[in-house]
């Protein structure tokens, strides 16, 4: 945990941390996260990570000690987890940055990597500023002059000046630079990828400039771009240009999201600042005539909070992405360092010199550690909230579910109109089951799990906060839609429309029917007690979260999503092989993980009978004589008596489409003879009525 160390101390202090001793000698210390900072990750419970301090500020151990992230636990190998955590270890918690390649984020486990890796340099600058070993006391000892931005100096400058005096900074990339970088990386599946197109053609040429900058600003925004920036602008708030050609957009996906842009950083000292879509403004073009023309210019607004000082030597990291899977990315950085020149900055000396406050001392053992060096309060080192960060950087996914979520409501409503047509019926089921698995399911990764539900009871149980389900969205505003659904139409709108492992079966059956595989059906005596059987094993898993959530959670992986859905099948063969099992035997009977085994259609079906609403329909003949529905109903929720059973319903609307189909239902076929009848009927008369003759009238008035 932490190398060189034979032993620790107490735990003791504020925040509560071990000192790590070698001898009587003094290395750093150890603390949990949890301890310091806040680590509640999705579960509602603490991620809690060990996190090993050496006196330099740097990280030196971190271990995983507990977390029950269902996201994890239903998606994403715990390895990949670790990995991530230890790609931290070598890092400095202030000062001077981290190695050249950040950790890797995880595919899949967003949210809770975002919490982790938040709250291990969170922690680690807390920590390092409570023992005094960020260097605040000895910065003390020497006041430092004042250098603030000369407001009185602004006259306009050419691009080419701007460029030569280092007012504008630039970084230029080709597609060779970056191909070799990424073989120096050591990621094999990354190097064997390389960008295509010539090694000399441009990757990104990015420039960058400090707009807060009179001079500068006027120079590349002109004077009325200017005079709106600094309308913006808070006192002391600065603003950045960046500017960039090439076939690599410093943008990148979160702004297409609109939400964080996450191909790019500005980095000073410990301070690490993110921008968001609120803080940017896209330009067109640059003021000076001799600029060139820029594929993509934006205007970037540092937060008020960031306590960025343009005086002082700062950095922008640029983050180049490779996809080496169909979901694993690999990451390198390239670094663009600007420092303000001394002509924009003007100095002065401090009138008073503050005492200086006195250094950490060396603890002995068995002593208590040494007060906290004066440092950020709690209120400067927290952010906006996570969950907040997560559902901006999502907002192109939540739009395009609510608009599925739309359409499936409005499906339901006008259920009779649809199922009166039913070529555009099917083709309308097959499109939005395709859309469920490969977007829900493959792409947006939301699939849910009888995981959600154990977590959610547990927290109900416990310490219940929104903020914990909040911070994955998609599954947030799917779970929202299930609860709404199931008072209108039970557990069907999710089992049968909006579940990806619903839906790769049903469309698994499809394909199997159309090139003849036989279909077996259960007899009735048999289904009626399979169906139980998710039944017991939702209550074996609900009985066990109420004392070992984290063993439920493992025994939930009777449900093949993590394996079929989440992970793509990419898993150890174990898992694999139930998974094709289960797809296997949906090939000769429909949805037969969803009849009889799953835990998450079991837990839905208990509060389903509180449904206010029955919109099927049904006939008297139904069930006495007619079994047409129940024959043809995929999950057999259709009883030999005729009642739809509504805890087995998936609401496929099937059966309401046979109900108005006049070549299948006895009912409707009948009706459909009686109105041919009818029709013959009036047709045959009029034909064999005799037809009126000219002069008749005048003929009869004669004979009379």
């Amino acid at each position: 945990m932490f190398p060189g160390a034979d032993r620790f101390g107490p735990v003791e202090g504020t925040p509560p941390a071990a000192a790590a001793l070698a001898g009587d000698r003094l290395l750093g210390y150890v603390y949990l996260n949890a301890d310091v900072v806040n680590s509640t990750g999705y579960s509602g419970k603490p991620i809690n990570i060990l996190v090993g301090l050496a006196l330099d500020g740097t990280i030196v151990g971190a271990r995983l000690v507990e977390h029950h992230e269902p996201i994890v636990l239903i998606g994403i190998p715990e390895e990949k987890i670790l990995q991530f955590i230890n790609g931290y270890v070598g890092r400095k918690a202030f000062g001077e940055t981290a190695p050249a390649r950040a950790p890797d984020i995880v595919s899949g486990a967003t949210v809770t990597v975002m919490v982790i890796g938040d709250t291990i340099l969170r922690s680690a600058i807390r920590v390092a500023r409570a023992k005094g070993l960020d260097g605040s006391a000895a910065a003390a000892a020497a006041p430092k002059p004042v250098r603030t931005i000369d407001e009185s100096k602004s006259e306009l400058q050419s691009w080419e000046t701007l460029l030569g005096d280092g007012s504008v900074r630039r970084l230029h990339l080709t597609i060779g630079e970056v191909n070799a970088a990424f073989e120096r990386s050591g990621n094999a599946e990354a190097a064997a990828r390389p960008e295509r197109g010539a090694p000399d053609d441009d990757f990104i040429d990015l420039y960058v400039a400090l707009a807060s900058v009179p001079t500068i600003g006027r120079s590349l925004l002109g004077d009325d771009g200017y005079e709106r920036l600094k309308e913006r602008l808070k006192p002391g708030q600065q603003a950045i240009i960046l500017a960039a050609n090439g076939v690599y957009s410093f943008k990148g996906s979160g702004y297409v999201r609109g939400g964080i842009f996450d191909r790019f950083e500005v980095i000073q000292g410990d301070n690490s600042i993110r921008f968001r879509d609120r803080s940017h403004r896209r330009l067109g073009d640059l003021a000076p005539d001799d600029a060139p023309l820029f594929r993509e210019i934006g205007l970037f607004v540092a937060p008020e909070e960031s306590g960025f000082d343009p005086t002082e030597p700062w950095r922008v990291q640029l983050l180049v992405q490779r996809a080496i899977g169909a979901r694993d990315k690999a990451f390198i950085t390239f670094d663009l360092g600007y420092l303000l020149p001394d002509k924009y900055v003007r100095t002065e000396q401090p009138a008073a010199v503050v005492a200086p406050a006195p250094a950490p001392p060396v603890a002995e053992p068995g002593a208590a550690p040494p007060a906290a060096a004066p440092g950020a309060s709690a209120a400067e080192l927290e952010e906006e909230p996570l969950w907040q960060r997560i559902w901006r950087s999502k907002t192109a996914s939540i739009a395009v579910l609510v608009v599925a979520l739309g359409i499936l409501t409005a499906i339901f409503f006008f259920q009779d109109w649809l199922v009166r047509r039913p070529v555009l019926y099917e083709r309308v089921r097959l499109a939005f089951l395709v859309f469920t698995l490969v977007w829900i399911g493959w792409v947006a990764q939301a699939q849910l799990s009888v995981v959600n539900i154990l977590t959610f009871a547990s927290a109900l149980r416990t310490d219940f906060r929104w903020e914990y389900f909040l911070m994955a969205p998609l599954i947030f505003v799917l779970w929202f839609a299930v609860a709404a659904a199931l008072l209108f139409w039970g557990r069907g709108a999710f089992c049968g429309w909006l579940c990806p492992f619903g839906a790769l079966q049903e469309l698994l059956n499809r394909g199997a029917r159309l090139v003849g595989i036989p279909q077996l059906r259960v007899p009735w005596s048999v289904h009626q007690r399979l169906v139980a059987v998710k039944y017991i094993i939702f209550l074996v898993l609900f009985g066990i979260s109420l004392s070992a959530l984290a063993l439920a959670e493992k025994a939930a992986e009777v449900e093949p999503f993590k394996t079929a859905i989440t992970l793509h099948f990419v898993r150890s063969w174990p898992f694999v092989l139930y998974a094709v099992v289960l797809l296997a035997a949906s090939l000769f009977i429909e949805r037969f993980f969803c009849r009889y085994l799953c835990p998450l259609g079991a837990g839905l079906a208990i509060p389903a009978r509180l449904r206010m609403f029955d919109w099927l329909r049904r006939y008297r003949e139904c069930g006495n004589p007619c079994q047409r529905c129940a024959n043809e109903c995929p999950v057999q929720a259709i009883h030999p008596e005729g009642h739809i059973n509504p805890n087995e319903c998936i609401q496929c609307l099937h059966c309401q489409m046979l109900y108005h189909h006049d070549q299948k239902c006895p009912v409707m076929i009948q009706k459909r003879l009686k109105l041919e009848k009818r029709l013959a009927m009036t047709s045959s008369s009029m034909r064999t009525a005799p037809p009126a003759r000219a002069g008749s009238r005048a003929t009869e008035k004669a004979e009379s």
